[in-house]
This record gives C-alpha cells, sequence and structure tokens, in this order.
C-alpha cells in the first residue's frame, strides 16, 4: 500500500506480546482509505505518499487522543488535506497537479467514504485490459489489501524483484495510458470479467490462508471479497462465474471456525469439528451453485463451488463423495490447467485410489516452479508417509519447511516431520 522502505499499513507489528492497536486499524481500513485517495487525488503514487502521511500524524494522535470514532474517515479527511498543503507549497504546477488540486477542493465538501463505488473502482483500475494478467493481480493485492511485495511473491511463487517490477510497471501505464478510475459501463464488463474475477479470488486466498504470519490473520480480506463478490453479482447478475465465485467462497468460507483449534494451531479438513461450520453459508452457496449449473454453461468458479459444496454436504469425512470430487477435479484441470488444481486433484484422487495414484498425479510437476510451494512438498510427504516411505516423507516435509509459508503453516510441517520418528529431525 505504500511504496518499498516503508512500514507498509496492512501489517501488525507486536510490541511485549500485544499487536499495535495503529497497525491493526490500518490494516483493516487502509485499503479503503487507499481506494478513495486515488479517486481524490487521481493517482496512486500520491495517494499511499498521502496516506503515509496521515499514518505518520495518527501515530501520535491517536495514542495521545485516542482512536475516532470513525478512523477509516479521520486518515481520509488528513491525507486528503496533507495532499492540499504539498501542492499548495509548489510555486508552478504541473498539468498532473493541477488535476489533482482540483479533484481534491472538489471532493473536499464530504468525509463520507463511499465504500461500495470506491473499491469497485479501485478493482476495475487495477484489472484494465491495458495491464498484463499477472499485474493486474499484483498492484490489486498491493493497493487493495495493502500487501508488500514480499507478501504478493508468497502469492504468486515468483522472486520478490519480479513482483516489484510488475508493480511498477503497472502504474507507470496506469499513468501513461490515463486510464480512468472507474467502474466501466456495461457493454465493457465482460472482457473486464475474468482478471477483476481472479483478482478478487486472489484477495480472498490471502485472507483465507494468509501467506504470511498465522493462517487466519487477515481473515478481514476473506470478507472483503466475498463483498465484492457480491457487488459484482448485482453488477452483472447474468454472469455464471460471478455467481459460481461468490458460491465457492461462501463454502470454503464457511470452514473459517473449525480450521484451528483453541490453541491456534491449524486442523486437517479430516479432523475439524463440522458443528462449527457455517451451515447458512452452506446453503447459500449450494443454492447459488444449483442455480448457475442448470445454465448449462459450468465454468472454472462454478466447478470449485460444486466441489466445496460437496464438502460442505458431508456430515462427516468419510462421508465425502470423493470419486465425484475426484471427477470434477479431472474437468476442473482439463479448463484450467494450473498446479494448484493438479495438487487438490491428487489429493483427491489419493482418496479414491489410493495414494499411490495421488503420488503419480504429482511426479509430473517434478522441476516446475511448482517445487517452490510448499503444500506441494506437503502433499507428496503425505502419500509417502500413507505408502511407508518414512526416510522420503521426511525429505519431502524438509522440502516443504525450505519454502516460504506462514507461521501456522510451519508449526503444522515440523509437528508432522517430528512424528515421524526423532531420527528425522
Amino acid at each position: 500500500m505504500v511504496r518499498q522502505g516503508r512500514s507498509a499499513p496492512g501489517h501488525r507489528h507486536e510490541r511485549d506480546g500485544l499487536i499495535d492497536p495503529l497497525d491493526e486499524i490500518i490494516r483493516i481500513e487502509g485499503g479503503q482509505v487507499l481506494a478513495t485517495l486515488i479517486r481524490l487525488t487521481g493517482d496512486i503514487d500520491r495517494a499511499e505518499d498521502a496516506l503515509h502521511d496521515a499514518i505518520v500524524v495518527a501515530a501520535d494522535a491517536w495514542r495521545r487522543d485516542g482512536v475516532p470514532d470513525r478512523p477509516g474517515a479521520w486518515l481520509t479527511t488528513v491525507a486528503r488535506n496533507k495532499e492540499l498543503d504539498r501542492i499548495r507549497r509548489e510555486a508552478r504546477r504541473a498539468p498532473k497537479e493541477v488535476e489533482a488540486f482540483r479533484l481534491l477542493t472538489e471532493g473536499s465538501g464530504s468525509d463520507v467514504i463511499d465504500e461500495r463505488d470506491d473499491r469497485l473502482r479501485l478493482l476495475f483500475t487495477c484489472c484494465h485490459p491495458a495491464l498484463s494478467p499477472e499485474s493486474q493481480v499484483a498492484l490489486a493485492l498491493r493497493t487493495i489489501c495493502g500487501f508488500t511485495t514480499v507478501d504478493i511473491a508468497r502469492v504468486f511463487l515468483v522472486p520478490e524483484p519480479t513482483i516489484g517490477q510488475r508493480i511498477s510497471r503497472a502504474k507507470a501505464k496506469i499513468t501513461k495510458a490515463r486510464i480512468p478510475y472507474r467502474v466501466p459501463d456495461a457493454h465493457e464488463l465482460p472482457d473486464r470479467l475474468r482478471p477483476v474475477l481472479a483478482t478478487v479470488y486472489a484477495v480472498f486466498t490471502a485472507g483465507h490462508h494468509a501467506p504470511v504470519g498465522e493462517l487466519g490473520g487477515r481473515v478481514d480480506f476473506a470478507d472483503e471479497a466475498i463483498r465484492l463478490a457480491r457487488l459484482l453479482v448485482e453488477l452483472m447478475p447474468d454472469e455464471a462465474e460471478c455467481v459460481g465465485l461468490l458460491a465457492l467462497m461462501l463454502a470454503t468460507n464457511a470452514r473459517r471456525r473449525a480450521r484451528t483449534d483453541a490453541a491456534g494451531e491449524m486442523v486437517l479438513l479430516a479432523d475439524q469439528d463440522r458443528s462449527l461450520w457455517d451451515g447458512a453459508a452452506i446453503a447459500e452457496a449450494a443454492a447459488l451453485v444449483d442455480s448457475v449449473l442448470r445454465r448449462g454453461r459450468p465454468g472454472a468458479y462454478q466447478m470449485q463451488a460444486a466441489i466445496a459444496c460437496l464438502h460442505g454436504a458431508a456430515p462427516t469425512y468419510a462421508d465425502t463423495d470423493w470419486p465425484q470430487i475426484a471427477e470434477l477435479y479431472l474437468l476442473l484441470e482439463h479448463r484450467w490447467p494450473t498446479p494448484v488444481v493438479r495438487v487438490n486433484r491428487a489429493v483427491a484422487v489419493a482418496e479414491v485410489a489410493g495414494p499411490q495414484s495421488g503420488l503419480a498425479l504429482l511426479d509430473d510437476l517434478v522441476g516446475s516452479p511448482t517445487e517452490r510451494w510448499h503444500l506441494y512438498w506437503s502433499a507428496r510427504a503425505d502419500f509417502q508417509r500413507r505408502l511407508g516411505e518414512i526416510d522420503a516423507a521426511a525429505d519431502s516435509y524438509r522440502q516443504a519447511l525450505g519454502c516460504p509459508c506462514n507461521d501456522s503453516d510451519r508449526r503444522f510441517l515440523e509437528r508432522r516431520l517430528a512424528s515421524l520418528g526423532r531420527e528425522h529431525l
């Protein structure tokens, strides 16, 4: 959310074991504030600078006077005033600064944050077709979520400098091409749909399975992604993949409370207390899936939603319809041949035909960039452990621990490795 070298809003810093309340507020409010500031300034870099200035002021004012009732509106007002002061200090203004001054002064009559429009504007700006697909998602994670380049590199499984270059090029392209900060007209929406849905799902994934810190440390991102998906369904009700994405996220997020135990440690699907699942969310997701599959145009998000609903419908792990899930993953891989789909398909196939069959599917990924993903190695290790190949499983767990992962995953992998025996530590 801010330029390299600054403490990025969206990250929590702990002091004496306590989460800094300012950092926590920025983590939750920062994306919305930045979206509004981009509208007011007409420039991403100016908006980031203004937000940073406001955060510096808040660090003193909030600790001295307490947090205001509407911290997001407070930050927006202070940031806007800081940017106005900066422009006024300049003796000669370039056309860009003149336009920024106009936008800021026109917006100075209200402190109301238009959450719906500003988030959608930012989402569609990040997903403009003039930007590459990789840059679209990276820029959205940076601006909407406040992720650092390190976080985003973990999501993409690529080196950090690559992400920095993507974001820099995307910002430069937006400025040079004068890409408008707006929700597209109706006739433009279909061409923008695929990157928008991919970006919303990336935001959800970052909230459902945080790339750094604790597993559920950014659940507000998952909530925000679901909110954005609902807005997209309202905007494009006839687009089946919008409905499919919403259903997928609802069914997946429904298991949130059961994914960690009382100590905050990860609980695998097979061991989760299903009474903690959100039955209403699962039912809503299932109804959405039924409604769109009847249209006869199954897309990738609809298939994934159907899989998530099959998990949600099973009263116990043993009752899971693994053959149907494996078949759906096969169809999904034909349409969307990604390493993540292959790993998930391998897990389902292993439940149907045994771990050797799952391992055979993963062998196709040997030597690929997927080997930078800890969950690939974790799946291999589990299959090898079930086959009695303990030395190989231990090596796979060590490979997984050598990959970037969040703290919850790391502790889980360490426990799994330790369970193989002291000689493998």
